[in-house]
């Protein structure tokens, strides 16, 4: 009889509080927090986390490396491309893909918190 080892699963609680904040230097304008929950656990090419915005002077603009997921838990992101025109409001329980080279300026009227997952090694972050 074969014995098949397999890696355990995890739970993560309570990692959305206390998410380190992102570099004014590099986002002005803009206050967010971005922390990886999990990174390439067990060899995996994803990593995961949780994404905070609140009100932005200016929106907060990231280029994507990789392809990414989210999906919005609470508040709501405005999402503009402004190289190819599109703009969407999305909303708590939307879902949302990044494919990668999405160039992407988000802001929010008041608050937003979305989980993430993406494509990509940690140090990408």
């Amino acid at each position: 009889m074969e014995i098949v080892t397999q890696a355990p699963f995890r739970v993560a609680t309570e990692r959305w509080k206390n998410l380190p904040r992102m570099s004014e230097a590099e986002y002005p304008g803009t206050e967010g927090y971005i922390g990886d929950v999990y990174e390439n656990p067990e060899g995996s090419v994803m990593c995961s986390g949780f994404f905070e915005l609140r009100r932005t002077d200016e929106p907060l603009y990231y280029e994507y490396e990789y392809d990414e997921m989210k999906v919005v838990l609470e508040g709501e992101f405005l999402l503009e491309n402004k190289e190819t025109g599109q703009s969407v409001v999305a909303k708590a329980k939307d879902a949302i893909f990044f494919p990668k080279g999405s160039k992407i300026h988000f802001s929010t009227p008041s608050y937003a918190l979305a989980f993430y997952a993406g494509h990509r090694d940690a140090s990408l972050l």
